[in-house]
């Protein structure tokens, strides 16, 4: 069995309190984190504002052995209704921040993509339209190669400055060769939190690109529930296929469990009403994904990180951070 949260846990909450500047919050509901708006508290939540808040979560959860959970928007994240045992740690305000120079952009790990990619439109700089149509940080952004509308964060990335939480804190910039970026995934360790990332963008005309981003978001509008409590793209598209056609294809859109279900606007998103559970939105996801590898002989990826559940879609460990 997974291990139960401990609600509070006093003895974590006094040793954060000691190293953390930031917000330390107990049992903290991580439904208030994650989009789709279920799943159970963190024994500890911390709003990291500082490297040296990081570096103290490091060393609490390495002298209590608890483990850690690295959150951006929580935009394709399910956390179990038991909760997380351990430590939620997200980045605050000290890691927004935007610096322009030329063709080059540095920002912080902590800033929403569809602000973030507005703004650099604004400026005239193009390449990272697409964001507006990404949920979640720029951190969460990098650790997923997130895309959409045909581009990726791979196309625009030079580097990423990162903390590892389980190797006593100080910052590392890796260069974006070296991580991997590939299909909605990096080589980036689960410790690892993105707390700055660098950016070549190209020149483009403004209103060119506004109108660009308008369209992607009537786009969004039209063909996502993007009024619903979701986690995004549940599954990865194969290659050579999409995910939302094979489900469609087999007979699942619109499949409820209790209060979550296959969107009827997009097969590869699954939807909660109030009430919903975390285990609602896990049954409707483990029987999609085995209905399809059933009938269509295709065994779907989970890209939405699941924590605290039990089974062969989990994914998730020490630390991920979305």
């Amino acid at each position: 069995m997974a291990e139960e949260v401990a609600a509070p846990d006093r003895q974590l909450v006094r040793s954060l309190e000691v190293q953390v500047a930031g917000d330390v919050l107990p049992a903290e509901p991580l439904s208030d984190h994650t989009t789709i708006k279920v799943g159970g508290p963190a024994a500890a939540f911390v709003r990291a504002e500082t490297v040296a808040d990081l570096v103290g979560v490091a060393e609490v959860c390495a002298a209590l052995d608890r483990p850690f959970l690295i959150l951006g928007r929580g935009s394709n994240l399910v956390v179990a209704d038991r909760g997380w045992p351990g430590v939620a740690v997200t980045l605050g305000r000290g890691f927004r921040g935007v610096e322009v120079d030329g063709t080059t952009v540095v920002a912080g790990g902590a800033e929403r993509m569809p602000v973030l990619a507005a703004r650099l439109a604004r400026a005239g700089l193009g390449g990272l339209a697409f964001g507006v149509a990404i949920p979640g940080s720029l951190g969460g952004a990098v650790r997923m190669n997130a895309g959409a509308h045909g581009g990726e964060m791979a196309d625009v990335l030079a580097w990423a400055d990162v903390v590892r939480l389980s190797s006593g804190g100080g910052v590392q910039r890796l260069p974006a060769a070296e991580l991997g970026l590939r299909y909605r995934q990096t080589d980036l360790p689960g410790d690892a939190v993105v707390i700055r990332a660098g950016l070549v963008l190209t020149p483009t005309d403004a209103e060119t690109l506004r109108e660009e981003m308008a369209e992607m978001k009537q786009w969004r509008r039209r063909s996502q529930p993007v009024n619903t409590p979701s986690c995004g793209s549940v599954f990865a598209n194969p290659e050579g296929d999409s995910a939302g056609r094979l489900i469609e294809a087999s007979g699942m859109k619109g499949y409820r469990c209790g209060g979550a279900r296959v969107s009827p606007v997009h097969a590869n998103f699954i939807t909660v009403e109030p009430g919903a559970t975390a285990a609602d939105v896990h049954a409707v996801l483990t029987t999609v994904r085995s209905t399809v590898a059933e009938q269509q002989g295709v065994d779907l990826r989970t890209e939405v990180v699941l924590i605290g559940f039990e089974g062969p879609a989990t994914a998730g460990g020490r630390g991920e951070e979305r």
